[in-house]
């Protein structure tokens, strides 16, 4: 995780935590963390006059949970290019609530062409915006998280229409529903109780594929260890999606 930038353009909004962003601890959830980021991006790109057309796929996020943020409890957001490629870049969030909360993530996205959805170079107008924020460093969109483990779990997980975005496919922040599934304790969790995981400080991370459609049949495979919580999408036997969480390293 990169610190705020001494040069270059840093955006920053704020929000407060409501009923809809929290479990039933009244802590944030990391699907409501992710509409903060979706949300303080577009305000982001819109400000600096960025073309609204422009078209940007996920690939990875990180997620530091230093402390969640609680019901009420008003969030500082601020966003900046934390690195570069030549078709992709990286976008950081730092999330700090008045009353200790704190969150810091880190995105890599590509950039595509909206007629042939293949990554595309990153415009001249990215170039002068954002990237000096980002001091040169350069990213890459490799992913990390293997196959599933052999031992793996399965379950079903059904699509809702609320799931989807503008584009037909499930919308990223969707992705996140079945990791607090099983780190909540929810129904359809291995332990059926709430996560050693959520009582320390730790790193969720998220590696996205091609996108699920709407009408896909997706089986979770899942590990759950005190320690560290895997979880593959499939879709007809092809995994789509990765999410692994586990305690934020350093601490």
């Amino acid at each position: 995780m990169v610190p705020l930038p001494e040069v270059g353009r840093v955006f920053r909004g704020a929000r407060r935590v409501r009923l809809g962003d929290t479990d039933h601890n009244g802590q944030l959830r990391l699907d409501a963390c992710a509409r903060f980021l979706q949300d303080v991006s577009n305000d982001d790109t819109a400000d600096a006059g960025e073309d609204p057309k422009a078209f940007w796929v996920v690939r990875r996020a990180v997620v530091d949970v230093v402390r969640p943020p609680t019901w009420r409890e008003w969030v500082d957001l601020a966003t900046w290019c934390g690195g570069t490629g030549s078709r992709w870049a990286e976008r950081r969030l730092s999330l700090t609530g008045d009353h200790g909360g704190h969150i810091e993530v880190a995105t890599l996205w590509i950039y595509v062409d909206a007629a042939t959805m293949a990554p595309a170079r990153l415009p001249d107008s990215f170039a002068e915006t954002y990237a000096p924020a980002a001091c040169g460093r350069k990213v890459k969109p490799r992913r990390t998280l293997g196959a599933p483990d052999d031992d793996a779990v399965t379950v079903a997980w059904p699509l809702r229409a609320v799931d989807l975005d503008l584009l037909g496919h499930v919308t990223n922040s969707a992705y996140w529903a079945p990791v607090e599934e099983m780190l909540r304790g929810g129904p359809a969790s291995l332990r059926g109780e709430r996560h050693p995981l959520l009582a320390t400080p730790y790193r969720a991370v998220m590696e996205f594929g091609a996108g699920i459609a709407p009408d896909a049949e997706v089986e979770l495979r899942v590990c759950d260890a005190d320690d560290r919580l895997a979880l593959w999408f499939a879709v007809g036997g092809t995994v789509d999606a990765a999410a692994l969480v586990v305690p934020l390293p350093g601490q």
